[in-house]
């Protein structure tokens, strides 16, 4: 344990964990149905086809200036996975995700909203 101590210690004096961002964000989910999205529900902003089972996320706009690119990845505590940005949300929205549950209307209602901490590395 101590030797862990010391190496986390070592990898912030080096700047090493510098590059790696935590922050508590609402989640909400949303599918691929017309009425959630548009007339191309299974098209992301940046033309990406979304399908069932994909791990991808719409990130709120401020987010994209901490980092949340298009393609970054990133992890969500208490899902399993590495999920990836592929569409951007409307810019009335802050500080928020919506997580991609393909076509099971369902499961994204029974998400709900609800407060989670998501974890990514950026490249500056």
């Amino acid at each position: 344990m101590k030797l862990f101590y010391l190496l986390l210690l070592v990898l912030s004096f080096t700047g090493c964990a510098k590059n790696t961002h935590t922050l508590e964000v609402t989640a909400t989910a949303y599918t691929s149905s017309r009425g959630e999205t548009d007339s191309t529900p299974s098209i992301a902003a940046w033309g990406d086809k979304l399908r069932p089972g994909m791990k991808s996320i719409a990130v709120s706009r401020d987010l994209l200036k901490r980092g949340l690119q298009h393609n970054a990845k990133l992890t969500i505590e208490g899902l399993t996975g590495e999920y990836t940005v592929l569409d951007k949300m409307n810019k009335r929205w802050t500080k928020k995700i919506d997580i991609y549950m393909g076509k099971d209307r369902k499961k994204a209602l029974e998400w709900g909203k609800r407060k989670v901490i998501i974890h990514w590395k950026s490249t500056d």
